[in-house]
């Protein structure tokens, strides 16, 4: 049988401001690699971000419930003028903050 992918707790948030200008940053840039560099990336990053801080402040550390408030609140953005949508976002913001922590995104380990 097999068994569920365990939840990934972020450690406490000490200074979510600083976490948040971290991911604003982190974002923008894998957005602007990922495909063209587009004005409106700063802009969802920046959302993004906005979402993420507040969840921290929250005290919300469950990486799970991040990503889904992210797509939740994403949801009300406008993408029409990117090639994004919330699901990419949240997940990006997922990825960076396990290379963040060092664990390997791979295979579920």
């Amino acid at each position: 049988m097999t068994e569920p992918i365990p939840p990934i707790t972020l450690p406490s948030s000490v200074n979510p401001e600083q976490e948040g200008q971290w991911l604003k940053q982190s974002l923008h840039t894998w957005l602007d690699k990922e495909f063209i560099p587009e004005t409106v990336n700063q802009t969802i990053a920046e959302r993004a971000s906005q979402i993420f801080v507040r969840q921290r402040m929250e005290g919300e550390n469950d990486l799970g419930s991040l990503v889904i408030a992210i797509v939740t609140e994403m949801q009300a953005f406008d993408f029409s003028k990117s090639f994004y949508g919330e699901f990419a976002i949240a997940n990006a913001v997922s990825d960076l903050l396990l290379d963040s922590l060092g664990i390997d995104r791979c295979c579920g380990q």
